[in-house]
């Protein structure tokens, strides 16, 4: 199996940190991000990683090729943006993609299951399979309906759940060769799937999940990991 791991963004809703840090280098634990996604990766039988890089990656080439970081029987490529092109877009700098693979930001701390992701994706037969994670959103408002000018209804501070998108997929690599010319964001590049006709399946998980890109979410993160390593797949003698 081969994932794909996009590790070029800015993170700049985590500055002042990743001005002189990449984001995928911020530290859970004793270790960057990106090295605990690798280990992850690798336990789900992948043995191919290629890291899409652009801002501060000559950093993240740096630390992975001075330190004992990546896992056993995983070969790492690193693919450079000289612009940005986007989080569907920066796949065109990966010539060789073939069959079926894993992509995902490189800034998500999460206990999902890949093998079982990728099995689901297989089942339904799809293009491309989004993770989802159920999110609550507490709204601090009293929230009115209305139609032509009257109130039809009435919710004071209501809790509304939504699916959402893990920043994990697994694509066909067929599906690229509907991914258009010049910069293009996945949630466009999913739209473009469904007006082809393909198939886009989703695999719903009671998994954690935390997206570090955000001060609160990565404080957040960092206490889970202390709380719970195992949970994450961080064993005593992973972390030394």
């Amino acid at each position: 199996m081969r994932a794909v791991v996009l590790a070029g963004g800015l993170g700049t809703r985590l500055r002042p940190y990743t001005t002189l840090m990449p984001k995928p280098l911020m530290p859970v634990g004793d270790r960057p991000i990106l090295e605990l996604i690798l280990r992850q990766l690798a336990k789900a039988g992948v043995t191919r990683a290629d890291l899409c890089v652009s801002h501060l990656g000559e950093l993240i080439q740096l630390y992975f090729s001075q330190s004992h970081a990546v896992p056993d029987g995983v070969e790492l490529a690193f693919h450079w943006e000289d612009e940005p092109l986007g989080t569907a877009g920066a796949l065109r700098t990966i010539p060789d993609l073939d069959g079926t693979f894993i992509a995902m930001n490189g800034d998500v701390l999460t206990t999902l299951d890949y093998r079982a992701l990728v099995e689901a994706h297989r089942e339904r037969e799809a293009a491309l399979t989004i993770a989802l994670h159920r999110q609550t959103v507490d709204i601090d408002l009293g929230v009115v309906e209305s139609r032509d000018g009257l109130v039809t209804g009435y919710r004071e501070k209501p809790r509304l759940d939504y699916d959402v998108s893990m920043g994990i997929y697994v694509y066909e690599a067929a599906a690229l060769r509907h991914l258009p010319a010049g910069t293009c964001q996945f949630p466009d590049f999913v739209l473009t799937l469904l007006a082809t006709g393909e198939r886009v399946a989703v695999h719903q998980s009671e998994a954690e999940w935390y997206d570090i890109g955000t001060v609160g979410e990565y404080e957040r993160a960092l206490q889970q990991l202390e709380a719970r390593p195992e949970a994450f797949g961080l064993d005593d003698r992973a972390r030394r």
